[in-house]
């Protein structure tokens, strides 16, 4: 795993890592290696963990450049656009934060440089993980407006995953369009949609905007899945979803019910019923912890 990509230090020690427990790799510029295991960071060694940052293996600026010009194919430029995102998305699904200094040319950001940090994301598919909140979600066939609410790293996305695989799987006669705009979702099925899905057609490294208003034109799904929205600037495409019949589900960053009804514009999203579900979920006792089931006055329905 991403052994063509990091230094070989690096390489054969995240090698060593169950995959199903690894969650980051953080490599900062002359400054140690650190890992997060289920949630907890730990120092990188040649052949363990630690909480010994003395022992741990550290890499140099221009390592973290030599692994962006193989994520890139020594072609920087090509992932630019990702980069000016904050981010790389990589086989597997992997997401590689990027940070640096921007450079803005007019008041536009043209590009980053001096890249001094790099974060692998690496995401998991726990087969039944969302049983838990699946009855909630559907009910005698019909499938409920959903947002699950977490913070990063918490498990919405890993939640996400596994219902699309539920839906494909236990509803299969209704239409599944997966937005899939960091290519997290259907590439850790293996990019093989056959393989793993029923009744879906994905969308990957597109914006919202195109999925929502052409994959609705053209796909006429049933069920829209896409990952992390933001309130701000997705709320008048998801209306337009829901008011053309089609059902979605969907994930945003916040804490807590309290966090959600404070992000501006959130308000609206209450006020027009626009979810009929809230997940929240936390990592307070193990990734993916649930906290609670909401409706849409968000009156606490399960737990």
């Amino acid at each position: 795993m991403l052994g063509n990509v990091l230094p070989a230090s690096i390489g054969d020690a995240v090698n060593k890592i169950p995959y199903n427990s690894l969650c980051e790799l953080r490599l900062r510029a002359n400054s140690p290696a650190i890992v997060n295991i289920l949630g907890e960071n730990y120092y990188l060694t040649p052949n363990s963990l630690t909480k010994n940052m003395d022992s741990a293996l550290t890499i140099s600026k221009g390592e973290i450049y030599s692994i962006l010009n193989k994520i890139s194919n020594n072609s920087m430029y090509t992932i630019n656009d990702q980069m000016l995102e904050g981010y790389v998305t990589i086989s597997g699904g992997i997401r590689v934060g990027v940070c640096g200094e921007l450079v803005v040319v007019d008041g536009k950001l043209k590009t980053l440089k001096n890249v001094s940090s790099l974060n692998f994301r690496f995401p998991h598919l726990f087969k039944n993980c969302s049983l838990n909140i699946y009855p909630y979600i559907v009910r005698n066939g019909e499938v409920k407006n959903t947002l699950i609410v977490s913070p990063p790293g918490a498990g919405k996305t890993t939640y996400l995953r596994d219902l699309v695989y539920q839906l494909s799987t236990k509803e299969d006669m209704k239409n599944i369009l997966i937005v899939d705009e960091r290519n997290e979702i259907s590439s850790v099925f293996d990019g093989e949609n056959t393989k793993c899905l029923k009744n879906c057609d994905i969308y990957t490294n597109c914006s919202k905007q195109f999925g929502f208003v052409n994959g609705i034109r053209s796909m006429k799904p049933d069920i829209l899945i896409t990952d992390e929205i933001n309130i701000d600037t997705d709320i008048g495409i998801i209306e337009n979803a829901l008011t053309s019949g089609v059902k979605v589900i969907t994930t945003i960053h916040a804490s807590s019910i309290m966090d959600l009804k404070n992000k501006p514009n959130f308000q609206t999203i209450l006020d027009k019923q626009m979810f009929e579900r809230f997940v929240v979920l936390s990592a307070s006792n193990g990734i993916g912890t649930l906290e609670g089931i909401f409706n849409e006055n968000l009156k606490l329905i399960g737990v």
